[in-house]
């Protein structure tokens, strides 16, 4: 049933390219609205989704007020971010939305909205970089985090929402991450208050994510290096309490080392 409702617009854009296939080819701005949109698929088909935007604001006007035209909109959305447009596919996609408010195609536009502000940070400079999220802008991080969860929240049932929620938790874990990103920064600079502020942001921002361990030491070093002999056993209490295994403790290799291959970059 879901996913019948969720290929609806495709199917009637099919049944009137179908419809309108034993017409004439016509040529020139005069093409029809079936042509167009078989012209912009042939250039999706080929990789060539620049050439498929305008062809598709072709058939936008050409075909408004049908479910032709609702299939262009989410096929623009998509040519746009394939071609390293995120703010444009982002803004196509929010006048679909605005405009299709009771689309059977909404979750998809709001995973695709989600999709194209995570990978605007997961780009190809992280990627030959070796970084991860939490070292890149956080606005799109949190863009991408809101849409998957009006997704989630609104589709619980649809399915782009379990991959939503997996992306949900990684953003979250990133945006914790960059928190302690920036006070491991302060530290090794030797800004310790400013160090152990973020740390502490860090802490009262997030529950339950990776990153708060090494918070909990920058934290303990932090107060060490000002002279905060209180502070710090405090924090190492909380640390020995919450991270019994911490390398910190332990002495194992220092805590903050990164996973060498995050999940999404098997995506």
């Amino acid at each position: 049933m879901l996913r019948a409702k969720l290929s609806c617009l495709a199917v009637v854009a099919a049944a009137l390219l179908g419809a309108c296939s034993s017409n004439p080819v016509e040529r020139g701005p005069n093409l029809s609205p079936a042509r167009l949109y078989a012209d912009a698929k042939d250039e999706m088909g080929s990789g060539a989704w620049d050439k498929a935007v305008p062809i598709l604001e072709r058939l936008e006007g050409r075909a408004a007020g049908t479910p032709l035209a609702q299939q262009a909109q989410l096929d623009k959305a998509y040519s746009q971010y394939k071609s390293g447009e995120p703010a444009q596919a982002v803004s196509t996609l929010d006048r679909f939305m605005k405009l299709h408010p009771a689309s059977p195609a909404i979750d998809y536009a709001l995973y695709l909205k989600g999709l194209v502000n995570f990978n605007d940070n997961l780009g190809l400079l992280a990627w030959v970089a070796r970084q991860d999220l939490s070292e890149r802008d956080q606005k799109a991080a949190k863009e991408s985090f809101e849409a998957f969860k009006e997704l989630a929240t609104r589709f619980p049932d649809s399915k782009y929402t379990p991959d939503a929620r997996a992306r949900m938790t990684y953003i979250v874990n990133a945006l914790a991450q960059y928190e302690v990103h920036v006070a491991r920064y302060y530290y090794e600079r030797g800004a310790y208050v400013a160090a152990a502020n973020r740390a502490q942001s860090a802490l009262a921002d997030y529950h339950d994510v990776p990153a708060l361990e090494e918070a909990l030491v920058i934290l303990v070093r932090s107060y060490d290096a000002l002279g905060m002999p209180q502070l710090r056993d405090d924090a190492r209490r909380v640390l020995e309490k919450s991270y019994p295994q911490s390398a910190f403790i332990t002495g194992r290799p220092a805590a903050g080392s990164k996973a060498a291959s995050p999940w999404w970059k098997f995506w």
